[in-house]
């Protein structure tokens, strides 16, 4: 079976749709594009070129082409504030549903998102792309063999030089008031490490700024600590206004302390380091190259082009996909926790708060 899917977005991270993600999935049945929609005409007929769909199959309203087209499924890569509706509308017509993340531009939102999908027996997936690179893909898959044991700490470090208006991307970031680093960038990091540590997270401090010389309206640096249920630690450093750029995205440092090995992920590198107690000391240090290099797993999807195959699969019977909507929401409960922690300076509760956007969703 394929899956045909209506996209709603094609411009900006949409065009990528239009260009990277669908065609490959598209090239081998695993979905057909029946319709594009956006309400803007040259980002639509961009989609329309990439896409290689004729002018008939092309809409400025989403409404217009679910009522046209058969369609299993609605793609969304529209943003979060207009989410809703357009789940309304799926639910509406019995459609399956895969969005971009975040799910929606608030908790509560998103819990009522996942609500309505859930009481109408629909599938909802989230592209948490990061999480499904190849070099943190083949992390977590040494970190889930068993080989070096349980996990005690995690450490991730984002840092790079884009003080200057313009030069992290996309433009408009530099004019978000509200944390655009904690909801642009670090939603997808908190994400991974949490998957990583293979538990939810229990608590969570921050602390959030922005140095005077940067041109960020918002706070482009933020230091993280999650507490896992499961008692694993984890630290993370973002930083958008550092002189040099030692580990920009996609190039994260990652490290795993396991009982048995330190496992780094760093510049797309993977290695490991195993523990040997005839080397205990507390002088010296090891360099990145010093470790073991693993050889990153092999495949010919990856990021969002590996999760519309995975959503494929969903709709067509097989196993949830990893980021279905429901897991999505420990991910945004924790991006908002670490808010609410840096604006108080208070640690929170991410379980507590996740139940109380739940019970609102409900009475909504």
């Amino acid at each position: 079976m394929t899956v045909r899917i209506v996209l709603v977005g094609t411009g900006n991270q949409g065009e990528a749709w239009c260009r990277d993600f669908l065609p490959p999935n598209e090239a081998d049945d695993a979905v057909e594009v029946v319709a594009a929609v956006d309400a803007d005409q040259d980002a639509l007929e961009r989609g329309r070129e990439l896409l290689g769909l004729s002018s008939d199959r092309c809409y400025t309203d989403a409404e217009a082409a679910v009522e046209a087209r058969d369609a299993d499924a609605l793609a969304l890569v529209v943003p979060p504030h207009v989410r809703e509706s357009l789940v309304d509308l799926a639910v509406e017509h019995d459609l399956d549903v895969l969005c971009e993340k975040p799910l929606a531009d608030s908790l509560e939102t998103a819990a009522r998102i996942v609500r309505r999908v859930e009481d109408a027996g629909l599938k909802m997936g989230v592209t948490m792309t990061q999480r499904y690179r190849d070099d943190v893909t083949s992390l977590r898959r040494q970190v889930r063999s068993g080989e070096y044991g349980d996990v005690d700490t995690i450490y991730s470090r984002y840092a790079v030089n884009a003080r200057s208006y313009g030069t992290w991307k996309p433009e408009r970031l530099y004019d978000v008031a509200n944390h655009p680093m904690l909801v642009e960038g670090a939603i997808h990091h908190l994400d991974l490490l949490a998957d990583l540590a293979g538990d939810r997270v229990d608590r969570v401090f921050c602390n959030a700024w922005n140095p005077p010389y940067s041109e960020f309206a918002g706070d482009p640096n933020a230091h993280v600590h999650l507490v896992m249920a499961n008692g694993t630690s984890v630290s993370y450093e973002a930083s958008n206004t550092s002189a040099a750029t030692f580990n920009g995205w996609g190039d994260e440092h990652v490290r795993v302390d396991c009982a048995e090995a330190t496992l780094l992920l760093d510049g797309h590198e993977l290695r490991a380091f195993p523990y040997d107690a005839a080397d205990e000391d507390f002088l010296g240090n090891a360099r990145v190259e010093d470790g073991e290099l693993l050889a990153l797993a092999e495949g010919e999807k990856w990021g969002n082009t590996w999760l519309v195959e995975r959503f494929a699969e969903w709709c067509e019977g097989g196993g949830p996909m990893e980021t279905n909507a429901r897991d999505n929401l420990q991910s945004m409960a924790t991006v908002f926790a670490a808010i609410e922690s840096d604006e108080t300076g208070k640690a929170v509760d991410v379980q507590a708060m996740l139940a109380d956007a739940e019970a609102i969703a409900a009475d909504s």
